[in-house]
């Protein structure tokens, strides 16, 4: 492990602030890191209650085998054996007093005892039902953003649904398989929320996954086969699939035959199938929910899949790279290397505008901060379901390295980037499935909060990425149709409004899911005021 993360993570441990208390941990990575070192306490203290229960099972096998040694003379010579007032007085100790001292240990009570005080100490660092409905949607939404196989991540693979075939978009070092029980309880949450569109191939793989381990009891699980059959035979109801959900039923009430509501269900499944005979039977093909918010979702999620259709710099003479200084002094003897990705919107990626250090340390700044990032709802802000991540507001008083990376800001820009001309520095850290769906980064509504601070709408947008991912996190602007793939220590630059101060109905944008990886970005967010000498104000709607 690397020296600064076992830091990171022992800081985690011992750092209550940290501690997710809404449910929200699984919308940073940082959370679930810390999740790793209260799991290796929880093992520490398995460990100790495996060590006392070998113990003690090895002495209940002494007893067993003492016992059955005693019973073997019994059988060969039994008037001898009860006519013994030894062995007539040790049966009535044993059935007496031993058997109940075997059945009501209190060593196996002090056992379990100590193990469930071991957990009790620190459950207050552990994720909440909410974290666990929210990881399972963010596997959903990887699902169907990037049209990933459900057999494929049962098994640990990313594979990618394309028609009828199958092609890997991801190979994992480390491969992790889903159990009967993972896929039943992914499946269970999709079900709650009645999104069939998602229960049902999850509980399919969870019943055929349940019916290879019949006979087989695993302690930590909490769904079982019937259970199983039960929530997909619904959920296929539901979908109009009930010929199948008579099926299951029926293999349901074998395994369960005193269960009357399943044999109620099939007496209301076969009266349907009746009344329907007549009718010609259509395939059934499942529908994904309607997302009202999101208008633009396939262009978005094509844009994630692939790096968008943007031309590239040898195909257009207008997209090409350079060394910027923007004039300024203090870039003469190192510039930046700056890449036009578009003219319109004008977006630029500057490489290198960071270190490797510098990256480091404003995420170890922002680490004790993080909370649950909001957006604007109407005059106030809310946390959504279209935007899962955690964010920390630094300002340039906290370290040295944020004051000078607001320097380095305005230098290349020429931008005024003081408060309240900008915002204060905002540090992210994405979740499992982390994404923020298409957005404006300027306000489209005189009512929104962006205009507490009187100081304007936002200009313009600078973003930092302080981490590299392994898949997906790309930044996609969608009516532009390109997207940016996350670069470490690169920064992204857009103008959000035309010189006019309208907004740019270009630059609208969106975080793509993180399919792998520990995704970091920084936004500083430079508004109009105090911008009127550095970006002066043009009549021509497109500049």
């Amino acid at each position: 492990m690397l020296p600064w993360l076992s830091s990171l993570l022992l800081c985690l441990v011992n750092c209550p602030s940290l501690s997710s208390t809404r449910g929200d941990l699984y919308t940073s990575l940082l959370n679930i890191q810390q999740e790793i070192a209260v799991e290796k306490v929880l093992l520490q203290h398995l460990q100790t209650y495996i060590e006392n229960e070998i113990y003690r099972m090895d002495d209940l096998k002494r007893f067993y085998e003492k016992v059955k040694a005693l019973h073997s003379n019994v059988y060969q010579e039994p008037g001898k054996a009860i006519s013994n007032p030894l062995f007539a007085f040790t049966l009535i100790k044993r059935l007496q007093s031993d058997w109940q001292n075997i059945v009501y240990s209190n060593e196996a009570i002090e056992n379990i005892q100590a193990l469930k005080d071991g957990y009790e100490k620190v459950e207050a660092k552990l994720p909440k039902a909410e974290d666990l409905e929210g990881a399972a949607k963010g596997l959903m939404r990887l699902q169907d953003v990037y049209g990933l196989s459900t057999k494929g991540l049962v098994k640990g693979e990313f594979l990618q649904v394309a028609g009828d075939e199958l092609s890997i978009i991801y190979r994992p070092t480390l491969s992790s398989n889903l159990s009967a029980d993972d896929c039943f309880q992914i499946g269970k949450i999709a079900y709650d929320i009645g999104d069939y569109y998602h229960s049902v191939p999850w509980l399919e793989e969870a019943v055929t996954l349940f019916r290879q381990s019949i006979g087989i009891w695993n302690t930590e699980d909490q769904g079982s086969l019937e259970e199983a059959l039960d929530h997909l035979a619904f959920s296929h109801y539901m979908t109009g699939n009930v010929n199948y959900a008579v099926t299951l039923s029926k293999e349901l009430l074998q395994l369960d035959s005193g269960n009357r509501r399943i044999a109620k269900n099939i007496q209301k499944y076969e009266k349907i199938l009746r009344k329907s005979l007549d009718t010609e039977r259509k395939e059934i093909v499942l529908q994904r929910p309607n997302v009202t918010h999101l208008l633009t979702r396939d262009t978005y999620e094509s844009l994630c899949q692939r790096l968008g259709s943007q031309p590239k710099h040898y195909q257009d003479s207008q997209l090409y790279c350079s060394y910027e200084t923007n004039l300024s002094p203090h870039l003469i003897l190192q510039p930046v290397k700056r890449e036009i990705i578009s003219q319109k919107p004008y977006v630029v990626l500057y490489h290198k505008f960071v270190s490797d250090s510098e990256a480091q340390r404003i995420k170890e700044i922002a680490a004790p901060s993080l909370q649950r990032s909001v957006v604007a709802s109407g005059e106030n802000q809310a946390a959504v379901e279209y935007r899962i991540s955690k964010s920390a507001w630094l300002k340039d008083t906290v370290d040295p390295v944020i004051r000078k990376l607001d320097q380095r800001i305005s230098y290349l820009t020429g931008l005024n980037v003081q408060p309240p001309y900008a915002e204060y520095l905002q540090v992210v850290n994405y979740g499992i499935g982390g994404h923020y769906e298409p957005h404006f980064d300027h306000a489209t509504s005189p009512n929104s909060p962006l205009y507490k601070l009187k100081s304007g709408n936002r200009v313009a947008t600078f973003m930092i990425y302080l981490s590299a991912v392994e898949a997906g996190g790309s930044t996609a602007f969608i009516y532009a149709n390109f997207s940016v793939p996350v670069v470490k220590n690169a920064a992204l630059f857009w103008w959000n409004l035309h010189k006019n101060g309208q907004g740019n109905s270009d630059t609208l944008h969106a975080g793509c899911p993180v399919l792998v990886g520990d995704k970091w970005v920084a936004n500083k967010w430079i508004r109009e005021h105090g911008q009127e000498f550095q970006r002066k104000c043009g009549a021509d709607p497109d500049e």
